[in-house]
């Protein structure tokens, strides 16, 4: 059986891939400014929302970021998080025409000021991304 410290080190490990598999240079940004108030959230972030939920089966990380962009844009108060989770949602296969279309559905859920302010953070996201030559 392995020790604590080994399979803190293996979370970690697996949850910095699924970040930056996901995230990619976005999630790695937010980590790196977390370094200088607040390591240890920093390290949560890793360990447990990428090395154990976003590591586990059932559901495609397609699907993960899905629900996460959903969320994010019902919640109508994260929009640094909701960006950088769109940028996901497009590493991880989503189109923009699905963000788009997710955000469309939030309006019936979350109201049309969620579903616009998400809907104009997905356009910024996406200006980014054509300035950079990303395809999606």
């Amino acid at each position: 059986m392995a020790s604590n410290k080994e399979a803190e080190s293996e979370r970690f490990r697996r949850g910095w891939e699924k970040l930056r598999e996901v995230d990619g240079e976005a999630g790695e940004k937010v980590i790196q400014s977390l370094k200088d108030i607040s390591p240890d959230l920093g390290r949560y972030t890793i360990e447990f929302p990428f090395g154990d939920v976003y590591s586990r089966g059932v559901l495609s990380l397609k699907e993960r970021e899905i629900a996460t962009i959903s969320a994010l844009a019902a919640l109508g108060n994260a929009q640094p998080q909701l960006k950088v989770h769109i940028h996901g949602a497009l590493n991880v296969g989503c189109t923009r025409q699905e963000i788009v279309e997710i955000f469309i559905q939030m309006a019936v859920y979350a109201g049309f000021p969620a579903a616009l302010n998400a809907t104009f953070a997905a356009k910024e996201v996406f200006q980014d991304r054509d300035k950079r030559g990303l395809e999606n």
